[in-house]
């Protein structure tokens, strides 16, 4: 007996769905389509009698958290240089000398003025200055200003925001931004050290201040729609040694159920 029609068999197995192909990236604001932040960005690029120079570190350029692009698209007069240090012959402006402050927390053996404290400090305030940024990590923002200190020692002054590091650490805004942990409180973003910066040393500081933190929100609250789960804020970071033993008390006590403290 021949068969009426052609039999079909299936093995029940689902067909693999084709390849995802690369995001779309807005050709303006370089973001991802569903995050593009071209609606929030200045009609035209604010103009500042500051020069502004970011020293972006490798590592942090290829990060899709960093506000160095957005900063660069908001302010006319501003510059990013990816590299690890500043040293002369990278920016033909800092090869002048200019009048300069870069923005990093003090140490014993480089204090700062705090940016509060700026516009009666006798650090260099006329125009045109130059406000030195440097973005990445802590712990590789440490190493680029350790390297570059002997370069800027020459014309710049640092200057600090008022940093609390003893207080817990949080996010870069402590009620708002969940997108990036930082090591004490008080830690905020390129963006934001450069907006406050110069609310203080621009003329018409307080509105641009205003014009560059109203963009950065709106980048945290695009992003923030795509977290799975909100970063969790940290205590201050201890030394390794006293991390380890934290841990390892920790797992004690959590294995003990009869005393508590991980000890019988």
């Amino acid at each position: 007996m021949e068969p009426e029609g052609d039999i079909h068999i299936s093995d029940g197995a689902a067909a693999d769905p084709p390849p995802r192909g690369p995001r779309p990236i807005c050709s303006n604001c370089t973001r991802p389509g569903p995050v593009c932040l071209c609606h929030s960005l200045p009609a035209r690029p604010i103009k500042t009698q500051t020069q502004i120079i970011i020293l972006h570190h490798p590592h942090e350029a290829n990060h899709k958290l960093s506000t160095t692009p957005i900063l660069t698209k908001c302010l006319s007069n501003s510059t990013a240089i990816v590299a690890r240090k500043l040293k002369p012959g990278l920016s033909p402006l800092l090869d002048q000398s200019p009048p300069a402050i870069y923005l990093f927390p003090p140490t014993k053996a480089s204090p700062a003025v705090s940016l509060s404290d700026l516009p009666s400090s006798p650090v260099p305030k006329h125009s045109p200055l130059v406000l030195i940024a440097f973005d990445a990590t802590w712990k590789h923002a440490r190493e680029m200003v350790k390297a570059s200190e002997g370069f800027l020692s020459t014309f710049a002054s640092r200057v600090c925001l008022d940093v609390d590091e003893s207080a817990s650490g949080g996010s870069i805004y402590d009620s708002e931004l969940v997108l990036r942990k930082e090591p004490f409180g008080g830690c905020v973003s390129t963006m934001e050290a450069v907006a406050r910066a110069l609310g203080v040393i621009e003329p018409n500081g307080v509105e641009i201040e205003a014009r560059l933190i109203r963009v950065l929100r709106d980048m945290v609250a695009s992003q923030a729609r795509y977290l799975k789960t909100p970063a969790k804020p940290r205590p201050k970071l201890l030394k390794k040694g006293k991390e380890k033993q934290r841990l390892k008390n920790e797992s004690k006590s959590e294995s003990d159920p009869i005393s508590g403290h991980g000890q019988l």
